[in-house]
């Protein structure tokens, strides 16, 4: 129903109609009303007294800009760089399985919504650069608590190494034994993590909320969301960061020194051996003090930045128009506790708000799933290593998001959208990026021939079953995944399962297997050069060449998926009361943490699980990952849950346009709105 109302035109704002105006105060007389506190406290760059005239350069929105941008890095790095990537390191040294270590990774979320709501409904009216100066310190803390168990857990023993080819003797199959029964003392070191990722949380609370919202307080509206895309686009430079040097680092020995002790076979351990674990924990001490370097440019910045006063007095609301903006100002709610209940209903009584958060929270779900799970789709659909499919991912994902942000705040910045224009244009870049993912249903390649799946051992064995006469006695492991690629061109499951009971190493260090009892003739004789070579490690080469079309179609995807996420930002510091934009963000990432980025990964691994054909399954029968997936059924399902996304957002947005009503002249406490008041209270 707003069909019929239009904004209103750009001029000097009304008394109660202007964002930022509360109150009529004279101009002489305002320190002598009610309030002992000026509306906007600008002042100085410095510390007290301490104002030095170098440090009034950054005292402006650029200035703000470039520390908030260092922190979301900063943040980023950590949190959704450094964590991730160590995350199966951490498993393999402290002896945790994944869903203990997934509980460290929620540890981060649980913090952040239990107290987003509240540094968000107390910190609108603080002093917003003091919180992030706070937040500074939590995330530094966080790091170094982080990485403590490695100076308290002693040195690795990496112990005697695993053979990978066919070991016929009795004694090799009976050394491998279940003890699942065991728990080793270094397991306790988990409840260090999670406290680690606890205080991560609460340092990242103050930054997407209070951070966001002094942006906004501190420019012109139609250029906010430039500023705010900006930002957004660098936190995503965080993980990619993260990605990058934690790799590098794990080439790094976890102990610095490689020790001198041998094994059996008197091989040195190196990156290739599975026993091998990089130095995680020197990226959280660099971090620790990086971050800690930051709190004092956020506490030099004054409460307000030079001219808050001005930008806000030329703002005109475009807060939905239910009566919540002129209920605020007259109960001046947000100044105490009691006010929470209040402060909460009436964002949640807002059709708009709410909307947008629903469609956000879709959004968030799809993304999430897709950063957690688009580097097994390209390495199972295309054939492609771990190491290489994640660096795919990651060059797809995190330009392409950086990119559609800038540009979406760009475009709401220079055509001065109002906040109606903001959601239609929400609508086209969701509806086109549904169109692009349908790129799922071309690029679908078949499985290539894989020995004890969809291939038999020459004729011999059975589908489904991995061991078959040719390897029954050489006591191969299940949960040794070491793909090799046959000269007869199918794929075995390791050197062992090939029947592979020699190997050499050439001078590229590449180990040749030969030997091998399950490898059938090569298809044409001139597939191998030399016929006493009969597996070489990896996958064999897929004869897919979709790769190159998926990653571009699917890169224009993501571009289109994250233009709408700055303009979803600035709609909802719009469509709320001035004196709750903070507390709008917070409630906004709560349900993004509650309905997007937790269940993201869960519901998109329940799906991909699905299109699982063989089980990791240890000495214990214990099922664990999945080796092998049907990529077609992979494919469609992928497609099946971002497309469902991508509709409920669709719907959402489209419902925030017809709620909205933009605000009338001059607004009033309805009697809907009163009522509500005094019933909370």
């Amino acid at each position: 129903g707003a069909e019929g109302e239009a904004p209103q035109p750009p001029g000097p704002a009304k008394p109660g109609s202007g964002r930022g105006q509360e109150r009529t105060p004279s101009p002489a007389g305002s320190c002598v009303s009610a309030p002992p506190e000026p509306e906007f406290e600008e002042g100085p760059c410095g510390w007290g007294g301490c104002t030095p005239k170098a440090l009034q350069l950054f005292n402006n929105p650029e200035g703000y800009l470039a520390a908030y941008s260092l922190l979301a890095v900063a943040q980023g790095v950590v949190v959704n760089g450094l964590v991730n990537i160590s995350i199966s390191t951490i498993e393999k040294r402290y002896e945790l399985n994944s869903s203990l270590t997934g509980l460290i990774s929620a540890s981060y979320d649980i913090s952040f919504c239990m107290l987003s709501l509240f540094v968000s409904f107390f910190g609108e009216r603080g002093h917003k650069p003091r919180w992030l100066a706070f937040s500074a310190f939590m995330l530094g803390l966080g790091s170094l608590i982080f990485c403590l168990p490695h100076f308290g857990s002693g040195k690795y023993q990496y112990g005697d190494k695993l053979e990978d080819t066919c070991q016929t003797s009795e004694t090799t199959s009976a050394n491998v034994t279940c003890n699942a029964s065991t728990k080793s003392s270094e397991q306790n070191y988990l409840y260090v993590f999670m406290l680690g990722q606890l205080l991560l949380g609460v340092g990242g609370t103050p930054l997407f909320t209070l951070g966001t919202a002094f942006i906004d307080d501190s420019v012109p509206k139609h250029k906010s969301s430039i500023y705010i895309g900006i930002g957004y686009a660098m936190s995503l430079l965080g993980p990619a960061i993260g990605y990058v040097v934690g790799g590098q680092l794990l080439n790094i020995y976890i102990d610095i020194h490689i020790p001198e002790r041998q094994d059996t076979t008197h091989t040195k351990v190196d990156h290739d051996d599975p026993r091998w674990l990089g130095a995680w924990w020197i990226g959280f001490l660099v971090c620790f003090f990086s971050v800690w370097l930051l709190i004092i440019p956020f506490s030099m910045f004054p409460k307000h930045l030079p001219g808050t006063a001005k930008v806000q007095a030329e703002k005109i609301s475009e807060t939905h128009d239910n009566g919540s903006e002129a209920l605020v100002q007259t109960k001046n709610i947000g100044k105490s506790l009691k006010d929470f209940p209040v402060a909460l209903l009436i964002l949640l009584r807002n059709p708009v708000f709410m909307s947008l958060i629903m469609a956000s929270s879709s959004e968030a779900l799809v993304a999430t799933g897709f950063a957690t799970f688009l580097p097994k789709f390209i390495e199972n659909q295309f054939g492609k290593s771990s190491s290489f499919s994640a660096t795919l991912g990651g060059l797809v994902l995190v330009p392409a998001a950086a990119i559609g942000q800038v540009i979406s705040g760009f475009l709401v910045s220079k055509y001065k959208m109002d906040l109606k224009s903001i959601i239609k244009f929400m609508i086209s870049t969701c509806s086109v990026a549904l169109l692009l993912n349908t790129v799922f249903l071309f690029v679908e390649c078949k499985n290539e021939p894989f020995a004890g799946v969809s291939e038999t051992y020459n004729g011999t064995g059975t589908l489904q079953n991995l061991t078959a006469p040719c390897n029954a006695k050489c006591g191969c492991l299940r949960s040794m995944y070491y793909p090799v690629c046959g000269r007869d061109g199918v794929q075995y499951f390791s050197p062992c399962f090939a029947g592979c009971a020699s190997y050499f190493v050439d001078n590229n260090l590449t180990k040749m297997y030969y030997n091998c009892s399950c490898i059938g003739k090569p298809k044409r004789e001139s597939d191998s050069e030399d016929l006493q070579i009969d597996a070489l490690p990896g996958k064999c080469s897929t004869q897919c060449r979709f790769l190159p079309f998926f990653l571009t179609t699917f890169f224009l995807a993501v571009i289109f998926t994250f233009m709408a996420v700055t303009p979803t930002t600035v709609a909802i510091l719009r469509c709320v009361p001035d004196k709750q934009r903070s507390f709008a963000l917070g409630v906004q990432l709560v349900f993004l943490r509650l309905l997007g980025t937790i269940p993201g990964p869960i519901l998109f691994g329940v799906s991909i699980d699905n299109s699982c054909t063989l089980w990791d399954v240890d000495e214990c029968e214990t099922k664990g990952a999945c080796w092998i997936y049907d990529n077609k059924r992979m494919a469609y399902l992928l497609l099946g849950m971002s497309a469902a996304c991508k509709i409920i957002t669709i719907i959402f947005v489209v419902l925030a346009v017809y709620f909205y009503k933009p605000p009338a002249s001059n607004k009033v406490l309805t009697e809907q709105d009163a009522e509500m008041v005094s019933a909370v209270n």
